[in-house]
């Protein structure tokens, strides 16, 4: 079979840039949207047989109407495609709190056709998979008080010391129920010893849940459909089964800037190797960051522009310049600001230079050393060039000074 797997969506997170005047939405939610789409094209276009969305479809529990209605209307065109969907819950689409609704409950209240939410742990036979010959077990974020729902603890303390223990034992529990003769996949949103973070830990909520790369690279599995870190990878890279993040479908933030976008069609089938295509979202925001230290305080807005690429063209772009502090008046912001119009945001991170100050050695105070020794002091903290030249013109002045009085 042909399975579709992508995670990550966050299609809210409308934390840089504009509106969009037609659509009144901001314009990096639809940098995302656009993913998400080319994304739904490609299960249709392709014919998957199923897709796994990893989790979290949002940045919190919480997204606007608005945002569920674009979420909505992309999971729908699946649905009418009768392409079968299931969808993970994350950490970022879950409430710690019992009875709280999640973020994409209104797919598992309204029933949607062949789209089915997995909001706790379960063990998914073909007949409740639309009759696909495939087992999935599947291993959503989990809260305390869903641990304890499944695995039937009655002390919440217990339940959270023991939940990576309890969650092994579940799945090798119902690896020993499985069919032997169908393929079987892992469908977890969670980190796994040994993966490898992007810059996502800015967006992490709650502490992570951690899987054992030993349990997740069991062979009995064909595939590993992960979420949650948003690096693409593979932990098990040349060997089976794949262990597959696809990573987040647009760049989240800078942390991410030196990474492509993907999503992931695998070819499964049983008793033979699992074969992964990776197909890379073309056309994704660029995120851009240069550094400058200023060493002079000529030319200093020349220089800074120097820095920056030529071609900013639609990026979100960030010069971070280090310099001393009395430099500050040197850096024409607005002159930057004007150079970078073509970006599609410019961010200026200053870092003026904290002096270190003088320590005296211990023992001695200020009023027992002469000036000269506390000319050499600075002239050590400051790092001055020619130490031995200006301590020299130092005792010259002291000198004729004293010579005066």
């Amino acid at each position: 079979m042909k399975l579709l797997h992508f995670a990550d969506a966050h299609i809210d997170m409308a934390n840089y840039g504009r509106h969009d005047p037609e659509t009144g939405l901001p314009l990096r939610v639809l940098d995302f949207l656009k993913s998400l789409d080319t994304i739904v094209d490609a299960a249709i276009s392709e014919k998957v047989d199923m897709v796994i969305f990893g989790g979290d479809a949002y940045k919190d529990r919480s997204p606007a109407p608005t945002f569920q209605r674009e979420w909505g209307k992309r999971i729908m065109r699946l649905s009418q495609a009768k392409i079968p969907t299931l969808l993970l819950v994350g950490n970022h689409d879950i409430s710690p709190s019992v009875g709280r609704a999640h973020a994409i409950q209104e797919f598992k209240t309204l029933q949607v056709p062949f789209v089915r939410v997995l909001d706790e742990p379960c063990f998914l036979k073909p007949e409740d998979l639309w009759g696909l010959p495939i087992q999935i077990i599947a291993m959503p974020w989990i809260t305390r008080s869903g641990l304890m729902a499944v695995t039937g603890e009655s002390n919440s303390t217990e339940a959270f010391s023991r939940i990576e223990a309890n969650i092994g034992e579940l799945i090798e529990g119902w690896l020993e129920e499985t069919d032997l003769a169908l393929p079987v996949i892992l469908a977890a949103h969670a980190s796994i010893e040994g993966a490898k973070f992007g810059g996502e830990r800015l967006v992490m909520l709650g502490n992570d849940l951690v899987l054992s790369g030993s349990l997740v690279k069991n062979p009995k599995f064909s595939y590993v459909a992960m979420g949650h870190i948003h690096k693409p990878q593979d932990v098990n890279e040349g060997y089976q089964p794949p262990v597959v993040y696809p990573g987040s479908i647009e760049r989240v933030d800078f942390g991410e800037a030196k990474e492509e976008r993907y999503f992931v069609i695998a070819h499964i089938e049983k008793g033979k190797d699992t074969q992964v295509d990776w197909i890379e979202l073309t056309g994704t925001r660029p995120f851009i960051e240069r550094r400058a230290v200023l060493g002079s305080s000529e030319n200093v807005t020349e220089i800074l522009k120097s820095a920056l690429p030529n071609d900013m063209s639609g990026a979100i772009v960030k010069l971070v310049v280090e310099y001393p502090r009395e430099w500050d008046t040197l850096i024409d912001e607005s002159a930057l600001r004007k150079h970078a119009e073509n970006a599609f945001e410019f961010h200026l991170v200053k870092k003026p230079k904290v002096e270190s100050r003088v320590r005296i050695p211990e023992g001695q105070v200020v009023s027992s050393m002469s000036p000269l020794d506390l000319l050499a002091q600075y002239f050590d903290v400051s790092k001055a060039d020619d130490k031995e030249g200006l301590q020299k013109l130092a005792q010259e002045i002291i000198s004729e000074d004293t010579s005066e009085a």
